[in-house]
């Protein structure tokens, strides 16, 4: 007898399609038909009262597995930002593809026949659970539209609060009242008053009264110190560059390089490149400081890392004298 692979029970039964009358096979399939069952039971009870609650944009989605489409469908439906919770898993038990494969799970599985209609959904509940999450949606967007005008409202008194407290505070402040000096001059007589004097006289604010504007007047006896004119630059009436402007390019000419150079900067880059390869490498510790004639040839010694290629010959020479010693 060919072998048979149980999806319930996940395993792979010699004894063929006999398995499905065992007493384990039975067990296993009320077990994963009571998971089931208790989630649709859960679906069952919202198609008379439906809800509707706002969905966060990070909260996972709810999923339930079908086990006799062998898939996973979500559990909750969205609309927008609002979460309606079993209203996807009620469209999927309802829908005509939930039922093919619900007839053929329980056909093959040789589940109890009267157990079947506890696991869809009919087209009349269907129709009862959709008018009543339309009536659900309605009554939160009418919930949603009093919350902004209650909160409009708020705000608006909030905003009556501030602006009578505002008006009240202007009305009880008291208004400044500039306090008139000494007369600077006195129309009968002539005679100027005190210039010190006068601008000594304190404001309303606390600050001195604004000096004596007259100055142009005969008997003022004023210091004239000559014009004030830099010699070679000018100044801005005469069209000349501004001083604020000359003193940044100085700067800027007088300014000392910060960091290293362009060429250093390669250098230390090489080297920073040379400390990766491996130290005993050939060459890395030749001298390239030594010095060496036009007519030098190498002698093809051994590799060496310092000094002249020619003293390789005597020190291989050297190694191997002892060498010979030690044997």
């Amino acid at each position: 007898m060919a072998p048979h692979y149980c999806g319930v029970c996940r395993r792979t039964s010699f004894a063929g399609r006999r398995h499905l009358y065992s007493a384990a096979h039975r067990q296993r399939l009320r077990e994963a038909l009571g998971r089931l069952q208790a989630k649709v039971e859960a679906a069952r009870a919202a198609i008379g009262g439906a809800a509707v609650r706002r969905c966060e944009a990070a909260e996972p989605e709810r999923r339930v597995w079908c086990l006799c489409c062998g898939r996973d469908v979500p559990r909750d439906g969205r609309r927008g930002g609002l979460a309606l919770p079993h209203a996807a898993l009620l469209q999927h038990l309802a829908g005509p593809e939930h039922r093919r494969e619900t007839a053929r799970f329980w056909r093959e599985n040789r589940a109890e026949a009267a157990l079947r209609q506890r696991f869809l959904v009919s087209a009349e509940d269907y129709r009862r659970f959709t008018e009543s999450l339309a009536r659900a949606l309605a009554a939160y967007e009418e919930r949603e539209e009093e919350r902004v005008r209650e909160m409009a409202a708020r705000i608006r008194e909030a905003e009556r609060r501030r602006q009578e407290a505002l008006q009240a505070a202007l009305e009880t402040e008291p208004q400044p009242q500039l306090c008139a000096g000494p007369a600077l001059h006195n129309s009968t007589t002539g005679h100027r008053g005190d210039i010190s004097h006068d601008a000594e006289q304190p404001g309303p604010s606390g600050m001195q009264q604004a000096p004596d504007l007259n100055w142009m007047e005969p008997g003022h006896a004023l210091t004239f110190i000559g014009h004030q004119e830099t010699e070679g630059r000018g100044n801005i009436h005469t069209g000349a560059r501004p001083p604020w402007l000359i003193q940044e390019e100085e700067e800027a000419g007088n300014q000392q390089q910060i960091g290293p150079s362009y060429e250093e900067f390669l250098k230390q880059k090489e080297k920073q490149k040379l400390k990766k390869l491996p130290a005993d490498r050939v060459g890395a510790n030749f001298d390239h400081t030594s010095q060496t004639g036009d007519s030098w040839l190498p002698s093809f010694g051994r590799v060496w890392n310092h000094g002249r290629r020619w003293q390789s010959r005597h020190q291989f020479r050297a190694e191997l004298g002892e060498k010979k010693k030690k044997r």
